[in-house]
């Protein structure tokens, strides 16, 4: 949500980003939100001069009262009673009008960054940079699901049984290794200076609404029956979400998270759901780092943190490459945004693997969070990226780490985490 005054004395720049996110149908909301927030600061003084004039009248009758002009008392105190009247007709027109122009300020897009290439769709992302280089062995590599199966990792098909089309039993050496990468992940950030976190896996509704747009959840978010609960798509739901309403001193920026949690996703769409594979799925876990810092230093920790996924794939033997997000994809509370892709020697291409944002200040006045300056209370800028979501990540991970006789070749960064195992053999 962008700031009112933006409405107030800039409404061309908010119609000029509105253009370059290619949304014109939200082009006609500037003028029908400048017109209401006018008519609010009008009920609000109209209310506030009643008060005045309220209290004005009321120090009025205690005078008469004393100077025994009881009548004359008695006729203010009818006049305060119609004021009266008129400022609680006020504070609801107010109180409307407040919640019309907020409904509809969260239509509003976030400012994207000037550096942002402008775009329809993902179709028109922008290639930044490549590290490491891609490979394709002389041999041939299988698909991931056959991978799993021939080494009795995989069974979608009791998966199917229990739970549905979209989900998945992992076992064995598998299953460990997918466990294995969280758990790197995990340490890979915390040497980074991160704090480790396990959040809520359900959060509230107010929370949903600070944290994305309305489309975003609808096309997202399981929801609990009954109960005003929803399962998170991301932890950075939960760990945005924790810090609402809170003022944090200025002092104790930046606030730098990682966090582990399972996600949910409905993946509603026409990309669908994968019948054999795990690489869209309705359940997976992932590794998260979450920062709330000053706004100016919000594009110094967008550039750090991609690099740090960069970096934990690299060491994973996985050629990766970043992305840079066109206006059309960015999500509305997004300022800027890339995508970190991992190479697939099986497909002989790139896919995403993680994202990384940053949201200015749109998450922290949504949920209303906040830090303590000398010059007074002031919004945060949020950022989160993925260090690792999985079994997507396990995919990259397995197609670039295949040999030519079936094995799965551990790289030195994980075999700790895989009891010394160098390979996975089959069995």
């Amino acid at each position: 949500m962008i700031d009112i005054k933006l409405i107030r004395e800039q409404r061309e720049l908010v119609r000029q980003n509105i253009k370059k996110k290619f949304q014109d149908e939200k082009l006609p909301l500037v003028d029908e939100i400048y017109e209401l927030d006018k008519k609010f600061r009008n009920a609000k003084k109209e209310a506030d001069d009643l008060r005045s004039q309220k209290n004005k009248l009321s120090d009025e009758i205690g005078s008469l009262m004393r100077e025994g002009k009881k009548e004359e008392g008695l006729k203010i105190k009818e006049e305060i009673g119609a004021i009266s009247f008129k400022i609680a007709n006020l504070e609801s027109e107010e109180a409307s009008l407040e919640q019309e122009v907020k409904e509809k300020m969260m239509l509003i897009p976030q400012i994207i960054d000037e550096s942002v290439p402008i775009g329809k769709d993902d179709s028109e992302n922008v290639e930044l940079e490549r590290f490491g280089e891609p490979f394709v062995p002389v041999y041939e590599i299988p698909y991931h699901a056959d991978i799993c199966e021939a080494l009795n990792g995989l069974d979608k098909e009791a998966a199917g049984r229990t739970s549905g089309n979209g989900f998945y039993f992992l076992t064995g050496d598998i299953a460990r290794l997918h466990s294995a990468m969280l758990a790197y992940a995990r340490d890979f950030m915390i040497d980074k200076g991160f704090t480790y976190c396990i959040p809520p896996f359900m959060i509230r509704s107010d929370v949903v609404n600070g944290v994305m747009s309305f489309a975003e959840m609808d096309a997202m978010m399981y929801k609990i029956e009954g109960e005003d609960l929803f399962l998170i798509g991301t932890s950075e739901h939960s760990m945005i979400g924790r810090f609402k309403g809170e003022i944090v001193s200025e002092s104790d920026l930046p606030i730098t998270l990682t966090s582990y949690s399972p996600c949910f996703r409905k993946e509603v769409g026409a990309h669908g759901l994968e019948e054999r594979g795990l690489y869209r799925v309705h359940q997976f876990e992932k590794e998260e780092m979450v920062v709330l810092c000053k706004p100016e230093d919000a594009m110094e920790w967008y550039n750090k943190m991609w690099q740090y996924t960069v970096e934990f794939f690299r060491s994973l033997d996985i050629p990766v490459r970043t992305l840079e997000c066109c206006s059309g994809d960015l999500a509305d509370l997004k300022v800027k945004s890339c995508d970190v892709e991992a190479w697939s020697p099986r497909q002989q291409k790139y896919f995403e693997v993680g994202s990384c944002s940053t949201l200015g200040d749109a998450q922290a006045r949504r949920l209303g969070i906040r830090m303590k300056t000398d010059k007074g209370n002031e919004y945060v800028a949020t950022l989160n990226n993925t260090v690792l979501a999985t079994p997507r990540g396990l995919i990259a991970f397995l197609e670039n780490n295949y040999q030519e006789d079936g094995s799965i070749k551990i790289p030195k960064a994980l075999q700790p985490y895989m009891g010394g195992k160098e390979f996975i053999h089959k069995k």
